[in-house]
């Protein structure tokens, strides 16, 4: 199996491109590392698509290559994950595997129980969180890499969703499973929240905004638990989007 990596730049910029480069770590690491060589062939994705590319050039801080064939790869899962923020390091560890799993889009969410100074700090985190997810993308052999939208309040947040399908992970619902509310084919926002739960005001504003309260069973699981294992669920579905 070739390696795979995400180009940092391409041309053209728009529609399928046909050069594409390396730079920065990526490079460094092709150029000393794997002692890159003018004709060797490689995975490149480029604006989203996954191409056979041969390196024409290499320098410790740039490798370029130009696009042959267009090669069949997988789709990202059409979910929007939006995670309330908790403990940095559970929160990172999540948005590596929803990564992984193959999520659209994730939002952290600045919720009633966030403590404080988390939701003072998570945008300073945000860039970390993106290049967690790049690596991420690139480890799991995806062909893109999934927006993470900066911290946003939970109320704005549920005013913006479009989704035709949105779940609420529930700690009062008892009867409702995850299995049965999801049907195929659809777009999906799927919510967790912060250690401690949502507050009845926050559930309140789901129930208002048309969210759908599932359960995963009898267990209280831990946010990035919660998480993974909805998403794994909701994959088994749902089409990939296109």
């Amino acid at each position: 199996m070739r390696r795979r990596f995400i180009a940092d730049t391409f041309s053209p910029a728009n529609g399928h491109p046909t050069h594409a480069a390396l730079t920065g770590e990526q490079a460094a690491h092709l150029a000393r590392v794997l002692r890159a060589q003018p004709g060797q062939i490689y995975d490149i994705v480029a604006n989203g698509f996954l191409h056979r590319a041969e390196i024409t050039a290499v320098s410790d801080n740039q490798v370029d290559f130009t696009l042959h064939e267009e090669l069949e790869a997988d789709a990202a899962l059409p979910i929007h994950l939006l995670l309330a923020v908790f403990k940095f390091d559970h929160f990172e560890w999540a948005v590596e595997k929803a990564t992984e799993l193959g999520v659209a889009r994730i939002t952290p969410i600045l919720a009633r129980r966030t403590e404080k100074h988390l939701a003072l700090a998570a945008a300073k985190r945000v860039e970390r969180w993106r290049r967690i997810a790049l690596e991420a993308s690139k480890q799991s052999r995806r062909t893109d890499v999934p927006e993470i939208a900066d911290p946003t309040p939970l109320a704005a947040a549920l005013t913006r969703e479009t989704a035709p399908l949105r779940i609420l992970l529930s700690e009062t619902e008892q009867s409702l499973t995850l299995t049965a509310a999801l049907s195929s084919n659809r777009h999906l926002a799927l919510s967790i929240g912060p250690e401690g739960g949502w507050t009845p005001e926050e559930v309140s504003l789901f129930t208002q905004h048309d969210w759908t309260h599932v359960t995963l069973g009898p267990r209280i699981l831990r946010a990035e638990t919660a998480a993974i294992v909805s998403i794994a669920i909701a994959a088994a579905h749902i089409t990939p989007r296109n």
